[in-house]
């Protein structure tokens, strides 16, 4: 019997096999991370039309499709802002000892080191919120938030009094918070801020029709910005579980935030409103005021993200490792370094450099504290010291060195932080702001446990395999 071939089967095999080569091929091309196009190679291959569908939806980078696109609507920058003025300094003589870092970081992200600015820690929400609060019911032009967590709980609350009041009173108030960030209660708050009167937009917001679902790619920023003079940053979203000395939730969080002061904050005006624009399609004028000097401390904003704004952070934080002398001193809730960041941390070690890891002994993500102990035998065995620091969660995010820089703000130091969110840190050049810090760091560190080489090499064969199996997917944490 003659050998036939169904017409409809032949075009189905054609159009899989199309797919296939067009979804492979495209992955080749664009990931930058060979083990994520070899996966979504072999996804493509091995489930054809699944694999392919899986890629589509999943691992292509549509927000770096979004932002050419919003290009091409406004050639030239989303936000046309007026140079920093006479703020700028020259960084091969501000910065002194860390004149190549800060070289580096300007070449990296296009901006000025600003002069002139006062940065202060805030070390609980009993004292950060108050601080937002009364910025906001005292503001005269602009309001202007971002944030990943705005919850409908009772701070929030405040929050949207305080920023109905602005905006009735004629206050510009613009409120962006993450599509998925603000689902963790109900009602959202986006709904209250709506019928309040309040121009809110929500980040990337799941949606059915047409279907958008964005897990990763979140903005993970916090920045709130007031008049062009005064903003606030760091690490802490708005949420009742960041109260710790009067404690409103069951599982309160830690956290670090700061006052900013000074030309700087143009940068972060600047920042808030690209995002603004990418969300909204608007072009904006950034015409700010004439900022004051405020105190001595040289910054810089550091925007990155899955846009254009890839590695830039990551970069960043390599060179201020590179170039410390004496000392490294690293706090964060989430901690997945990539062979870049700790082939870097370990050279220092054996460099002579002290290097300090402070961690949460408890973490909320369970599959995160696997992958963790699964990347820290290494650091450990090369003199990287790494502490437990005991409930309550921490969730401050800090790195100083030498006592002399820091940088702070919403990275983490995971894959997440580092490739899929969008993030703000905040370079400060500032050896009384960094001392302070370190104060901060080392009373903390006081109070944690060592984690030791034997520790992490004793985990039965259970754990291990368990903790290895996590690690596989560290790069989607």
């Amino acid at each position: 019997m003659p050998f036939s071939l169904d017409p409809v089967q032949f075009a189905l095999g054609a159009i899989a096999i199309a797919v296939t080569v067009f979804s492979g091929g495209h992955a080749l091309l664009h990931k930058r991370d060979p083990r994520a196009a070899l996966g979504w190679l072999a996804a493509c291959v091995f489930w054809p039309l699944l694999g392919a569908l899986a890629y589509w939806l999943f691992g292509r980078n549509r927000i770096r499709t979004r932002a050419l696109e919003l290009s091409e609507r406004f050639p030239g920058p989303a936000v046309d802002v007026r140079s920093p003025g006479d703020h700028a300094v020259a960084t091969t003589v501000a910065a002194g000892e860390f004149a190549q870092l800060a070289r580096i970081s300007g070449v990296v992200t296009g901006r000025a080191l600003l002069g002139g600015n006062k940065v202060t820690p805030m070390r609980c929400a009993e004292e950060t919120y108050p601080a937002m609060l009364d910025a906001i019911r005292s503001a005269e032009r602009s309001v202007h938030l971002a944030t990943y967590i705005f919850d409908n709980d009772r701070v929030g609350g405040e929050f949207a009094d305080a920023l109905a009041s602005a905006s009735g009173r004629g206050v510009d108030v613009k409120v962006l918070v993450d599509g998925v960030g603000e689902c963790y209660s109900i009602p959202r708050i986006s709904t209250v801020l709506r019928k309040r009167g309040v121009s809110i937009r929500r980040f990337l917001p799941p949606s059915l029709i047409p279907p958008s679902v964005n897990i990763n790619l979140r903005n993970h920023r916090k920045i709130l910005t007031l008049d062009g003079a005064r903003a606030f940053t760091g690490g802490m979203n708005i949420s009742d579980r960041h109260y710790t000395e009067k404690p409103r939730s069951r599982r309160p969080v830690v956290d670090l935030h700061f006052s900013v002061e000074g030309p700087v904050v143009r940068q972060m005006e600047e920042i808030f409103l690209a995002d603004w624009a990418f969300v909204t399609g608007d072009k904006h004028v950034f015409d700010p005021p004439e900022v004051d000097r405020a105190g001595s401390s040289l910054c810089r904003g550091v925007s990155d993200g899955p846009d254009e704004d890839l590695d830039k952070l990551k970069w960043i934080l390599l060179g201020a490792i590179s170039s410390a002398e004496e000392s490294v001193q690293i706090m964060t809730p989430y901690f997945i370094p990539d062979s870049d960041l700790s082939a870097t941390l370990i050279a220092a070690a054996l460099r002579g450099v002290t290097v300090e890891i402070l961690l949460p002994a408890k973490l909320d993500i369970p599959v995160v504290a696997w992958a963790t102990r699964a990347h820290l035998e290494p650091l450990l065995e090369f003199g990287v010291e790494i502490r437990l620091q005991p409930p309550p969660f921490v969730h401050t995010k800090l790195l100083i060195v030498d006592g002399h820089y820091a940088t702070i703000g919403s990275a983490n130091l995971d894959p997440r932080s580092l490739r899929l969110n969008f993030e703000f840190n905040l370079e400060i050049y500032d050896r009384d702001c960094a001392t302070e810090l370190v104060a901060h760091f080392e009373d903390a560190r006081d109070r944690s446990r060592s984690m030791t080489e034997a520790e992490i090499k004793g985990r039965s064969l259970a754990v291990r395999l368990r903790d290895s199996a996590a690690f596989l997917f560290s790069p989607y944490l």
